[in-house]
């Protein structure tokens, strides 16, 4: 069974930086893509970022495109968000997801089978 554990988040001013772990389990992570969604109160679940099983395609939404970065450790079966230069807009639960369906890009929070617990992140100005 896959299982998905996150780490990471917290709280930091704006401007600052955080990083989001998220160690996979029972399948590597080459398999699938992987992406990054958050939910901010009273908002609706919104993707953020993805990434191929390759790791040659990503997708990272407008809002945070030029400041968030994904990475992988393959041998690990890791993979993290980096994010820099954060705002008070991007306060929200952070959640990673893998879907086996390989095309891209998808954005579709439906569309993936497997869910982190989520770690929140503040960000306070």
């Amino acid at each position: 069974q896959v299982q998905l554990v996150e780490s990471g988040g917290g709280l930091v001013q704006a401007g600052g930086s955080l990083r989001i772990s998220c160690a996979v389990s029972g399948d590597t992570i080459a398999l699938y893509v992987m992406a990054w969604f958050r939910m901010a109160p009273g908002k609706e679940r919104e993707f953020v970022a993805a990434c191929s099983g390759s790791g040659i395609t990503m997708d990272f939404a407008d809002s945070v495109k030029g400041r968030f970065s994904i990475s992988r450790d393959i041998p690990k079966n890791i993979a993290a968000l980096q994010m820099n230069d954060l705002r008070p807009e991007d306060t929200a639960v952070y959640y990673c997801a893998l879907t086996g369906t390989k095309f891209m890009p998808n954005r579709s929070p439906g569309d993936f089978e497997f869910w982190g617990q989520g770690t929140q992140v503040t960000v306070f100005s």
